[in-house]
């Protein structure tokens, strides 16, 4: 899962905002030091929502790398938990209601997949199996 951001040239240095999420910026002195402060920034702006009914938009597909506009790549644990919230919010349903579709004991149990987590191949397959229509290819992107 890529998101993008825009770059600003300061005299003192750079700046960057994301595309798609209104409000994730960072700055830096260099270049180098801006795409490591970028990678950080969107990773703690993504897992770190106000409340667990905040939808962040998936990237837009259609943007491409250019010369002011750097493809940032999201931690793979972040990216899950961001796609099974966002399906789980657009499609009206409570966490214990998508934790009772998978079988899960508990609801806390699926609590900790809309956190950053690492599922393991037997939950994403089940994910897969019960929700087809989430777009996991996003993780492999």
């Amino acid at each position: 899962m890529k998101y993008h951001f825009r770059t600003h040239k300061e005299k003192t240095g750079f700046w960057a905002e994301c595309l798609e999420l209104n409000g994730c910026i960072t700055q830096a002195d260099t270049q180098e030091e801006l795409y490591k402060n970028c990678e950080e920034a969107l990773n703690l702006f993504l897992e770190e929502p106000n409340d667990s009914k905040v939808i962040f938009p998936l990237p837009d597909n259609s943007l491409d790398a250019k010369e002011d506009i750097m493809e940032i790549q999201v931690e793979p644990e972040i990216a899950f938990a961001v796609l099974l919230r966002n399906y789980r919010l657009n499609s009206n349903m409570t966490q214990k209601q998508i934790a009772e579709m998978l079988g899960m004991k508990s609801i806390y149990s699926y609590q900790r997949l809309e956190k950053k987590s690492n599922p393991t191949l037997t939950i994403i397959n089940k994910i897969h199996t019960t929700f087809p229509e989430i777009e996991l290819h996003y993780l492999l992107q």
